[in-house]
């Protein structure tokens, strides 16, 4: 063991800029929009009809069909990006010690296309029946239950429900479990938020863009925001204890060296803008975990929900913790969508990639910066100066949580 410390040495991204992380890479640097059109189902009756999807995605070559008959497209995206996690770290697919891996994922929604075409078919056919695998589909914990069994991860395994934070709060929880004697956990999130039900619940919070040109529908930190747009996707990561990576040869990404949550004890409403105390209170929460000083963090990653009052608030929380000296702010949620507790985990995946290849990207927007919003939006690409990241995320209802990343050097060169 080498402390407990808790290090990342596989990435695996199933999300609208593509199907593995050298093809979400490049589309960040490229910064290719993929949000479009739903296709999962006729959303052409309802205000918000665009939103993020995994295109051309085919979850056979990730599971075989008695698999995926059994789950949810939520949980296939999660069989995709596990399987291309433990690939991309140099792990076998099956533990060989079982009880040396654990998975903690994050979960909001559940499974629900599958839980919607089961209950139409109760409700719309004579024989008023479900299939026999709702009762485990729909479950927001059935992508960990599937992947310990799958991946025969017989350590403590669970899964974390905070919303958008939850991505980030995954990291948390597997350096936790790292801490405890476990050397390999498979931790990040997925999300499928496109069916017609989780579409209405998602307009019932009026946060949603019904702007129909997709260039212009989801603006964070924009003067012309007006919404996010819903996507589905994320990233599984394998976290590694030190020494055991180090053991095995492993690359390293990356360490999770700091991390912080709390709360605004307040639910969502129409009229809510998420505390900036209590969220200025998690980034500093993690920024001391890690040992890292304001002045020290390379990029800021934020929630970045493109609505004009939560924008707002997280741009007085960022001021807040850093005064002055604001760190560049890089985000790239207006390319993919908002995938909820998987966007955030995308964004872990992102700032890893940046270390990895050297370069910061700059950010997707906003093009003219909205009163209120005035950070120092990274225009450019560059270089890393520290290889320290901050990455940020708030979940409906008053999740509040910040990451502290410590970036390994690139290839080549000595740490």
């Amino acid at each position: 063991m080498t402390g407990g410390r808790a290090v990342v040495t596989g990435i695996g991204v199933v999300a609208p800029t593509g199907v593995g992380a050298d093809e979400h890479w490049r589309s960040v640097l490229a910064g290719r929009r993929r949000t479009g059109p739903i296709t999962l189902f006729d959303a052409s009756g309802y205000p918000t009809r665009l939103g993020g999807e995994v295109a051309d995605f085919d979850p056979a070559r990730y599971a075989d069909n008695r698999a995926l008959v059994q789950t949810d497209r939520w949980t296939h995206l999660g069989f995709a990006a596990t399987a291309l996690a433990l690939d991309d770290a140099g792990l076998p697919d099956r533990a060989t010690d079982p009880y040396a891996w654990a998975v903690t994922l994050a979960s909001a929604s559940g499974g629900n296309l599958f839980g919607q075409r089961e209950l139409q078919r109760l409700w719309s056919s004579p024989t008023r029946t479900v299939g026999a695998y709702q009762s485990i589909a729909w479950f927001y914990a059935a992508s960990v239950g599937q992947l310990s069994i799958r991946h025969q991860a017989k350590g403590p395994c669970g899964v974390v429900v905070s919303e958008a934070a939850g991505g980030l709060d995954s990291l948390a929880h597997a350096v936790r479990t790292v801490r405890r004697g476990v050397p390999v956990v498979l931790a990040g999130a997925t999300e499928c938020p496109l069916s017609p039900y989780a579409l209405a619940c998602q307009l019932r919070s009026g946060l949603l863009s019904e702007v129909a040109d997709p260039e212009r529908a989801y603006r964070p930190f924009d003067a012309t925001a007006s919404g996010y747009l819903p996507a589905e996707g994320g990233a599984v990561f394998v976290v590694e204890e030190l020494g055991h990576a180090v053991a095995r040869g492993a690359r390293i990404y990356g360490e999770v060296s700091g991390w912080g949550a709390t709360h605004d004890a307040a639910h969502t409403t129409a009229d809510s803008a998420g505390d900036p105390h209590q969220y200025a209170r998690a980034m500093r929460l993690a920024l001391g975990r890690a040992g890292v000083e304001p002045d020290e963090v390379d990029v800021v990653v934020p929630d970045a929900l493109g609505v004009p009052r939560y924008d707002r608030a997280e741009a007085s929380a960022l001021r807040a913790v850093f005064a002055a000296r604001t760190p560049p702010v890089s985000t790239h949620k207006e390319l993919t969508g908002r995938a909820h507790q998987g966007g955030s985990a995308l964004d872990v995946a992102t700032a890893l990639l940046a270390f990895a290849h050297d370069t910061l990207p700059a950010s997707a927007g906003p093009d003219v910066v909205a009163e209120g919003c005035e950070l120092d939006f990274l225009r450019a690409e560059r270089r890393p100066r520290t290889r320290v990241a901050l990455v940020c995320a708030r979940g409906f209802d008053g999740f509040n949580s910040a990451l502290v990343l410590r970036g390994a050097p690139p290839a080549g060169e000595e740490s």
